[in-house]
């Protein structure tokens, strides 16, 4: 019996731990282009970066560092008022960025980019760019740019005594990294039909994200919603060989809704000392993408239907 070559997606989320530690080093050089405390501030990006904005979003406004909205590049409300833009895209070529922070600059907009390429258009259109080429990826699947870009950020908030009430400081989110890239994941979780992940406040965006990930890597049935609007609807879905992932501390008695309903309940980043990181949970969902691709015959590294980089032709773009 021959052994399975990890893929290229494998190996990226495994080094996610030292790429967070980079993050967070790389911090001084980057302050002068994040966010000022008081900044009204938008933050935009497309797939995962949208969810990742929307996670920072809520840290940074419940920080205490100023009011954060975080919109689909493509949703961006015309007119709105921000004193900053800071838009994510990994590639640096994402079209409806790009646009964006066109836009920005004939406004008037300050704007701000992170990026991982140093050599894309995202450089001359950004007033300010935070490069991180270490956390670049050959994967189509984004998982180490992304929550790379999430642990600058909480560092940033953290420099800025703007880490809120209940968040980890972001060290601990690197130590639990490194237990989330070997810990096992539960029984009979590979083998679930369906997957609902759930988060409320800042761990919703890391929820939507782990619904993406199996979408994009495995083709697999996930939904995603705020913790407590499970039982308003979704949580009729839930039924024995489906699985329910909770990101953060669950809703009082959400548990025992579960348990009655024979589902799967997957919990691990919770209030209790020894749980992860909701971060660092992540990782554990991005893993279990990969191994779930695997037994259905699908490759992590080459998704269906889906590039590096989304480029629209003038025709396409809205």
């Amino acid at each position: 019996m021959t052994s399975r070559t990890p893929s290229q997606t494998s190996a990226e989320i495994a080094s996610q731990p030292e790429c967070w530690r980079r993050a967070a080093d790389a911090l001084p050089r980057h302050t002068g282009a994040l966010p000022r405390r008081g900044e009204r501030v938008a933050v935009v990006g497309c797939g995962t970066s949208w969810f990742m904005a929307q996670a920072y979003a809520v840290l940074r406004e419940s920080g205490g560092h100023g009011v954060t909205d975080a919109f689909a590049a493509s949703e961006f409300p015309p007119g709105r008022d921000y004193d900053r833009i800071l838009a994510v895209s990994r590639s640096g070529t994402t079209t409806e960025v790009l646009d964006l922070l066109g836009l920005a600059r004939t406004a008037g907009i300050p704007t701000t980019a992170v990026t991982a390429d140093p050599a894309t258009p995202v450089m001359a259109l950004a007033d300010a760019v935070a490069v991180l080429d270490f956390a670049d990826e050959r994967s189509v699947v984004q998982t180490r740019f992304a929550t790379s870009v999430l642990a600058l950020l909480r560092a940033h908030l953290e420099a800025e005594g703007a880490r809120p009430d209940g968040v980890h400081p972001l060290d601990r989110a690197v130590r639990d990294a490194g237990r989330a890239v070997t810990q096992p994941l539960p029984a009979g979780l590979r083998d679930a039909e369906q997957f609902t992940f759930l988060g409320r406040g800042w761990t919703h965006g890391l929820a939507l994200e782990a619904g993406l990930k199996m979408r994009e890597a495995a083709g697999a049935w996930t939904e995603a919603y705020p913790a407590m609007e499970y039982r308003h609807g979704p949580i009729s879905i839930a039924e024995p060989g489906r699985a329910t992932w909770v990101f953060g501390p669950a809703p009082a008695g959400l548990a025992e809704d579960i348990a009655r309903t024979g589902a799967l309940l997957v919990t691990g980043s919770g209030s209790a000392d020894d749980d992860l990181d909701p971060l660092a949970d992540l990782v554990r969902a991005q893993r279990l993408a990969v191994e779930v691709a695997e037994a259905r015959g699908c490759d992590p590294d080459r998704p269906r239907h889906l590039t590096r980089s989304v480029v629209l032709a003038e025709q396409q773009r809205g």
